[in-house]
This record gives structure tokens, sequence and C-alpha cells, in this order.
């Protein structure tokens, strides 16, 4: 499915390159035909104009003549006379030939770059000399093509807008689903788990071990809570960033290998964001697990928390293998994953928390291959 997806983009990629090619060629022979009609029409007017300038007097001026001189209302040039010393200008409005010379010989000069001047003689006298341009119409096709590109990149990024936005919808509702679906799988043995629990303290039961499968129960009723939560808008509340991440801080510390040395450093105050415990409380435990993974079970997990004038800052480092910079962004895409057996979800869905749910941010603060990565999550301070 993929490859015929890969397939049908590059045949329509190429077949658009294939219609621009011929439009674009098409416009250019187009427009070179319309210049050498241009310079042809102009031929004819400089004629009728050598005509007009004709000194003989037993010449007689034919009508035709005047007709051609008269009827060419939208090519504009500048025609100067040897014999005079003078400029004139016809069909450019807004300009005075005599006054402004600076123009003027701008004009010329751009003139000179689209057509060559047209020389009126008579009997191998230089009257005039005509410096003529592109009328508005071959203006106009001239950037025609520049327009019709344009059209056409506007087309394509819509239709990648919109495909773009159809496959985040489609991953937004798998998201949903599976979440959902396994909020209600872990639903049905939770509940038996809470009865069997309420029977086992009937019984001749070490209070202890009741305790310990109730802490389990607490845990597993969050998980279900959490994934509930993903596919739907989370309620936010106003909270103290410290104490919810010292209390997740607490619980992977106690439920984690010794072999992990954990450090949290915390400032003496509250800092108070608009948060949802659970959903935080899970991208926690995403990016410490995932620091744990990255150093194979053994090293030094810190977490860190500061603030600055908008934002609380909340850090993750481990003494892993770290991230390559080229990576940094591709770490938070789901499916991507360093691991030999691993899904890439668990980035993306801390992402997901942070960025769509809290409107946050999170990123790869820094990162050396071999020595470690510090994770960081800002989230801005409620007022």
């Amino acid at each position: 499915m993929q490859n015929n997806t890969s397939l049908t983009r590059w045949l329509f990629i190429s077949f658009s390159l294939l219609i621009i090619s011929l439009i674009l060629w098409n416009t250019f022979s187009f427009f070179n035909r319309l210049k050498d009609n241009e310079r042809t029409k102009m031929q004819i007017w400089a004629a009728a104009q050598a005509e007009v300038q004709n000194d003989d007097p037993d010449a007689e001026i034919s009508v035709t003549a005047l007709q051609i001189l008269q009827s060419n209302t939208t090519t504009p040039m500048i025609l100067y006379s040897h014999k005079e010393d003078i400029y004139d200008s016809k069909n450019i409005n807004g300009f005075d030939v005599t006054k402004e010379a600076k123009k003027r010989q701008r004009l010329i000069t751009q003139y000179i770059s689209e057509y060559k001047p047209i020389e009126v003689k008579y009997k191998d006298e230089l009257l005039t000399t005509i410096y003529f341009g592109n009328s508005p119409i071959i203006n106009k096709i001239k950037y025609y093509p520049a327009f019709l590109i344009l059209i056409l990149f506007l087309f394509i990024a819509a239709i990648y807008f919109f495909n773009k936005t159809a496959k985040s919808s489609e991953q937004n509702k798998l998201w949903a689903g599976m979440a959902k679906e396994t909020a209600h799988q872990i639903g049905t043995p939770l509940s038996s788990l809470v009865g069997w629990a309420e029977i086992l303290k009937t019984e001749n039961v070490n209070p202890e071990y009741i305790k310990e499968i109730e802490k389990d129960i607490d845990r597993l009723e969050t998980i279900t809570e959490r994934f509930s939560k993903v596919g739907s808008i989370p309620s936010l509340k106003k909270a103290d960033i410290v104490a919810e991440t010292r209390d997740s801080y607490e619980y992977l510390k106690s439920r984690t290998s010794k072999l992990i040395n954990f450090s949290l450093i915390t400032p003496d105050e509250p800092i108070y964001v608009q948060l949802n415990p659970q959903l935080f409380s899970w991208t926690i435990e995403n990016l410490v697990k995932n620091g744990i993974d990255a150093m194979k079970g053994k090293g030094d997990i810190t977490i860190a928390i500061e603030q600055n004038n908008k934002n609380a800052l909340i850090s993750i480092s481990d003494t892993g293998k770290g991230i390559s910079k080229k990576n940094f962004k591709r770490v938070f895409t789901p499916g991507f994953t360093s691991k030999k057996r691993g899904w890439g979800l668990g980035l993306s869905l801390a992402k997901r928390i942070i960025t769509e749910y809290h409107n946050g941010k999170i990123r790869v603060s820094k990162s050396t291959l071999g020595k470690g990565t510090t994770m960081e999550i800002a989230l801005k301070i409620a007022n």
C-alpha cells in the first residue's frame, strides 16, 4: 500500500512538472511571436513616420500613413529627432520627456534591452531614432508563467496540507481508539482485583501484603484514567508543579532498581501551573524510563525544576548513550526508536501531552553521545 501511494505521488509530481513545462514552453513561444509582431508593427509605424517627416514639397502624405500613426495607442516609445535635437514620447502616461531626463534615460535603456531601436531615414539622412518597449499586453504575458507557477505551488501546498491534516486526524483517531480500548481492557480485571482485595481483608492475610496490593490497584486505576484522557480534552487545574513532580519522583525511585541513582533538585517555594496531574506524571515516567533504557539500567537520573519570568522548566537528565543532534526532533516522531524492541511511542506521547494538552513545549535541551541527554519541559506559570 505504501509503495502504491509513493508511486502515485511521484506520478502526480511528474505529470504536474510535464504540464508546467508545456505551458511555459507554449507561453515562451507565444511571447516571442508577439514580440516579433510588435517589432513588425513598429517598422510599419516607422515607415509611416518617415513619410510624414519627408521634406520634399512635391511628395504627398498618404491617408494610410496618417492612419497608421494614429492607430498605435499601446506601444510605449520615445522618439529622438536628430535634426532638431529634441525628444518626444508616445503612449507613456504621466511622463514629461523633455523635463525628466533621468527617467527618460532609464526608459531608453529599458527599451533598448527589449527591442533594437529603429532608425527613420530619408535619402540616407538619419531623421529620428525610435526607442520602444513592450506593450501592456506583452508585459502581462511576460509575468504569466510566474503567476501560473505560484498558483500551481499554492495548489500543491493545499493538497499537501489537506493530506497532512487528514493523516494527523487519522492518527488522532487511532491514538484515541487505542487509548480508550486499553482503558476498557484494563478496567475489567481491575474491578475484579478490587473485589479480591476486599475478600482478602476478611481472611487471615498479612495486612502489609494487602497494602501493597492496594498500592498496585491504585496504580492501575491511575493508568486507566490516563488512557481514558488520551484522545479527549483533559481538564486542567492550578497545581504546584514542584509537588506533582516530587510525587512522580518518589514513586519512580521506589519502583526502580537500586542501580539507578536518583536526584531531585527543586526550589523551596511552590510553582503553580495549569496542569492535569495524571497526564503530567505519565510524561515524567516516560522520560525517566527512556533515560533508564538509554543507560541500560545503570546510571544517574536527575530531575530539576526552575523557573524564569514566564515558564516553569522541568529537566530530566540521564547518563546514557546520548542522542545525535540530527535526531533531536525526530525522537518525538511516532514510530522512531533506537531500541531493538520498542514502538517508538513514549516520547511522541509525551510531546502530545505537553504541547497539545498543556500548551507547553518539550525538547532535547542537550545531549552528548556516550555521556547522556537532558530533556526539558516548559509550562507557562499560572497567574
